[in-house]
């Protein structure tokens, strides 16, 4: 696939080298590193499914992580993504702020296209966040979503748009359901490059992603989806937005629930 990528330079004019490797050892050097590795969902599997067999993989992968780029910043993508990101962080044994799960980026963007296909805007022109987990108990605090400034519980029927919510949350598993074989890619992907070009140029822009809570929130100490703002060596900060009490409601008992499942992992 590197090669294929490559051949595709002078038509899309770029110069960077993309290599391929099965040695971990490759990693030597590296700044940012996407972990990717394990095994896709299959129709009617839930991410939690493939807790067991990816923790293996994680595990293997990071340890040649702290072998090699013991100074990099990692961003995790393997499902179940709080457990896998957990795990990522104790084996490398890394600052939290250099262990970052993605899951709330590409959460976000699958909640922003959707609701563009009401007709009401465009993509882009929609602004939400989704925290919580990547997966049921995902929580889109609605009281902060807009279009152009106006409050998108305005202009969508609350029906509907609850309807969208629960689209976002169930859209892997839909597209898992299209593939037939394998899960999704190519949003997961550009969620994962938007992260590193983030941290690269320093950008402090406000995004979503799985980190170590550490009581914000008024939620238990644990890996969970919560709004961020990076910089080159990681996490720069968690930011405070004003939830509603339902939506903070939400958020807890998100924590709660991931709690649990990263304490059966250990």
């Amino acid at each position: 696939m590197a090669l294929d990528m490559w051949h595709s330079a002078p038509l899309r004019r770029f110069t960077t080298r993309i290599e391929g490797s099965t040695d971990l050892s490759a990693l030597e050097g590296a700044r940012y590193i996407v972990m990717t590795a394990g095994r896709p969902r299959q129709p009617g599997m839930s991410r939690t499914d493939l807790t067991g067999v990816n923790a293996e993989i994680v595990g293997n992968v990071a340890d040649g992580i702290r072998r090699y780029a013991p100074a990099s910043v990692v961003v995790v993508v393997t499902n179940p993504l709080e457990e896998m990101t957990h795990l990522m962080a104790k084996r490398t044994g890394f600052p939290s702020a250099r262990v970052i799960g993605m899951a709330g980026v590409l959460d976000s963007a699958r909640f922003c296209s959707l609701v563009a296909l009401e007709g009401i805007a465009r993509p882009e022109d929609v602004d939400a966040i989704a925290l919580g987990s990547h997966g049921a108990e995902m929580v889109i605090p609605l009281s902060l979503a807009k279009v152009q400034g106006r409050p998108l519980e305005q202009l969508i029927p609350k029906d509907r748009l609850a309807a969208i919510v629960e689209r976002a949350r169930d859209s892997g598993a839909e597209v898992v359901k299209l593939l037939q074989k394998g899960s999704a890619y190519f949003s997961p992907a550009e969620s994962a490059a938007s992260m590193v070009a983030a941290m690269v140029k320093g950008d402090s822009e406000l995004i979503a992603a799985c980190v170590q809570s550490g009581g914000a929130y008024g939620v238990d100490d644990t890996r969970i989806g919560l709004p961020v703002r990076l910089d080159t060596d990681g996490v720069k900060e968690i930011a405070e937005l004003p939830l509603r009490p339902d939506e903070r409601a939400a958020l807890a008992a998100a924590a709660g629930s991931i709690a649990k499942r990263i304490s059966e992992l250990a």
